[in-house]
């Protein structure tokens, strides 16, 4: 799960940072409501951390121009504005949840999750084929057996399922869900495709991971 991390107070956002590493989510993190903005609006996000009092741009006027937009990606604002006005004003601007500083982190993960559930609360697992993949546990199964993905793993994976058959490039997969800034070589994509290629081996898949022409991958059924 990818998330964008957004705290013109650098010590903190580097603080969210490893937390939310830590705890398997990518991470991209900016320090101005301008750059926050940017980011989101190239849709590449699970969820969004903002503070509210920003440069360029505050984490307010953020959400409104996104919501404007129809882009509904999950919002928590945090900030150390506790006054029940501002706690209005950010949820009525579209905002999902809103914490103050100081924060709990047990607190702030637990809201993340659940503002990403809620988004994604048709189903807790997607199929294709003979196997199942549980999106709350990352854990991929088949009747012959069941495996656990790690965080990259999983989202590539998750994001072949979403599309069987639609051929997804190396740079989309790197823009997704490495980062924009990542320092990761290209190289990194084929190395996890041949994790997965050998997980779903494990466990007995009817399934396969194609490569097209140099084009990129795409998920196949083998009757």
């Amino acid at each position: 799960m990818r998330i964008l991390i957004a705290d013109d107070e650098k010590p903190i956002a580097k603080v969210l940072t490893i937390l939310f590493e830590k705890n398997n989510y990518s991470v991209d993190t900016v320090y101005n409501g301008q750059d926050a903005y940017d980011y989101i609006e190239m849709g590449n996000y699970d969820a969004c951390i903002l503070d509210v009092m920003m440069p360029d741009i505050d984490g307010f006027t953020i959400v409104r121009r996104l919501r404007k937009k129809g882009i509904d990606v999950p919002i928590l604002l945090l900030t150390a504005k506790s006054e029940i006005d501002d706690k209005v004003e950010g949820l009525d601007s579209g905002a999902n949840y809103y914490l103050t500083k100081p924060f709990d982190t047990k607190e702030l993960l637990a809201t993340v999750r659940a503002i990403t559930r809620a988004k994604n609360s048709a189903d807790s697992k997607i199929t294709f084929g003979n196997i199942s993949l549980d999106i709350t546990t990352f854990e991929l199964s088949t009747e012959s057996g069941s495996v656990r993905l790690s965080n990259k793993e999983f989202q590539m994976l998750e994001w072949l399922m979403s599309q069987p058959g639609t051929v997804i490039s190396a740079d989309r997969f790197m823009e997704k869900i490495w980062g924009y800034d990542s320092d990761s070589d290209i190289g990194v994509i084929w190395v996890y495709i041949s994790y997965l290629r050998k997980k779903l081996a494990s466990v007995g898949a009817n399934v396969h991971i194609k490569s097209s022409r140099s084009l990129g991958y795409y998920l196949e059924e083998v009757k």
